[in-house]
């Protein structure tokens, strides 16, 4: 019979079809780099879906669409500052003298099909990007995602989160138009606030004196090269330990430290993402399409004995910047050199600061001594103190964003700028304690409103009369999901020293580190800190009987 032959005991065997052209190179593929068992193991894991957690999805995203467009626009940009006179499509510019990098930012904005658009698509992604990376390092700071295993994560975070500051700094200065030759200048004089080798490294950057001619020759090539391959790198290790580690989750009905309830990866996680990366790409191709940026014709070519009307760097800098404004010019000559604390002094906060910031949850551990993994997120609200300090970071960023922006704030809402300068002066140190104050209040009283909820239930609004004339209000039981959700926080007592003299009289040497973190730990988590969570007793004795309505 055709295709088939006989077997030994007389019945006939089909002989099996030949493998398809994509089950070999499947095979292939598989037999030399094992993709079968890497994603048998890893597209059903499951993730937890929250929207915050789309923060850090818009970073990723913003960050592909800048490569994206990136790409596209060095295929146009001349990074040289060779002098020419400009003879193109923008004709308030014909006959101007100016460079070539500024030259072709212009081609790009009026001769290049689309270049306009792209150019905006870029700048709006950066300013995304940044935004991003900031609301989602502070999700994950408010909400102890932080802690162990991720506090690598963490560093990888705040890394990439310096690295596109620098970034976004290096990508707004090579057009060579009045403004970025502004900032700049700016930043040319911070850099020579530096004691004994400021002039050196300024010179090395810049390759001579203010503006120097090989500035944007090297600055191009860390900002298309360098910075972005640094940070690729940064957010692939970053996406393979939120894969290694699984994501974190907020607390709730069936979810533990070893348990995660979700969604799998593949399909339903990668089509949401799919359909999201679109979605943002989308955003920001219509913000690119009718909200103008960066408009480099309308400044003009950059020139030394210039400078532009109210500039002003982009958002994520105005921390820095307004350190400098409101600083006072202090300048202090010492053995024939000058000094320039007025400068150098906030120059060198603005990264301090952030330091501290990436340096919080290895204080944050060695404070608690705690060792064991977690998975489960904080609510911020049970954590007073370290909401405090997010809140009072987040408080001295928006004072000091005021001082980078004084002389607009004080054309616009026709201020004094001295006025202006002197109260960020001063709010520089009275607004980040009373917002920590404020909001480690709010939070204890938040506490205690889920303490109140937990042992009475929820309020009704049904008033109801007993018999003797009392009115009440009907409370009614919270959900068994509801209960475990505010109160499956745990509070561990804080770190104490303990008794100075052991049982024989003998004096316990106690180093100055375990003081300062017996006094941290008891500030913040002590009982200040805390309002206690009902105990199973106290449940039991106020739901019971007549104690409860």
């Amino acid at each position: 019979m055709d295709g088939a032959r006989s077997g030994h005991d007389g019945t006939n065997a089909r002989r099996p079809a030949p493998p398809g052209k994509g089950e070999r190179v499947a095979d292939w593929a598989d037999g030399r780099l094992g993709i079968y068992a890497l994603a048998k193991a890893n597209m059903r894991k499951v993730f937890p879906d929250h929207w915050s957690f789309m923060l850090g999805e818009v970073c990723l995203y913003s960050f592909l669409v800048l490569i994206l467009t990136g790409v596209y626009l060095t295929l146009f940009f001349d990074p040289s500052t060779n002098e020419v006179v400009y003879n193109g499509t923008y004709e308030p510019l014909n006959g101007v003298l100016m460079t070539r990098a500024y030259e072709s930012t212009l081609d790009i904005s009026f001769d290049v099909r689309g270049g306009l658009l792209i150019r905006q698509i870029h700048h709006w992604a950066a300013l995304v990007f940044v935004t991003g990376m900031l609301v989602h390092m502070m999700r994950v700071f408010f909400t102890g995602a932080f802690r162990k295993p991720r506090e690598l994560n963490w560093v990888f975070g705040w890394t990439l989160l310096m690295l596109g500051i620098i970034t976004g700094l290096t990508g707004y200065s090579l057009p060579d138009d009045l403004l970025s030759g502004t900032g700049l200048r700016f930043a040319y004089g911070a850099i020579l606030s530096i004691p004994i080798v400021g002039t050196y490294v300024a010179f090395f950057l810049f390759g001579g004196e203010f503006p120097g001619e090989d500035f944007i020759a090297r600055l191009y090539p860390v900002h298309i090269l360098l910075l972005p391959g640094i940070m690729l790198g940064l957010v692939v290790a970053h996406l393979i330990l939120v894969f290694y580690h699984k994501h974190t989750q907020y607390p709730g009905p069936g979810r533990d430290q070893k348990t995660v309830v979700g969604m799998p990866f593949l399909p339903v996680y990668m089509a949401k993402a799919g359909g999201f990366f679109f979605l943002v790409f989308g955003v920001l191709a219509f913000m690119g399409g009718v909200a103008s940026i960066n408009p480099v014709w309308a400044f003009g070519p950059y020139r030394p004995d210039l400078v532009t009307t109210g500039a002003q760097p982009d958002w994520y800098l105005g921390f820095s910047e307004g350190l400098i404004r409101v600083m006072p010019g202090w300048e202090i000559n010492f053995w024939g050199h000058t000094l320039e604390p007025g400068v150098f002094i906030p120059f060198m906060l603005f990264p301090l600061i952030l330091l501290a910031i990436g340096l919080y949850p290895f204080l944050e551990a060695w404070v608690t001594g705690d060792k064991r993994e977690h998975h489960i997120l904080d609510r911020p609200r049970n954590m007073p103190v370290r909401t405090g300090l997010g809140a009072a970071w987040l408080s001295l960023y928006a004072v000091l964003l005021i001082g980078g922006g004084n002389d607009i704030v004080a054309t616009h809402l026709h201020l004094s700028i001295n006025s202006i300068t002197w109260f960020v002066r001063i709010a520089f140190f009275v607004a980040p304690v009373l917002t920590y104050f404020v909001t480690k209040r709010i939070c204890l009283g938040l506490q205690r409103r889920d303490r109140a909820k937990v042992l009475h239930g929820r309020e009704t609004g049904t008033i109801k009369r007993l018999p003797h004339g009392e009115y009440i209000e009907v409370h009614e039981p919270l959900s068994q999901d509801a209960l475990f959700t505010l109160t499956q926080h745990e509070e561990h007592p804080p770190y104490e020293i303990g008794d100075l003299v052991d049982t024989n009289g003998v004096r316990r040497r106690v180093t100055a580190s375990q003081r300062v973190r017996a006094r941290l730990a008891q500030a913040m988590f002590g009982p200040r800190s805390r309002i206690p969570k009902p105990t199973v007793e106290e449940y039991r004795e106020v739901t019971s009987g007549d104690h409860h309505h």
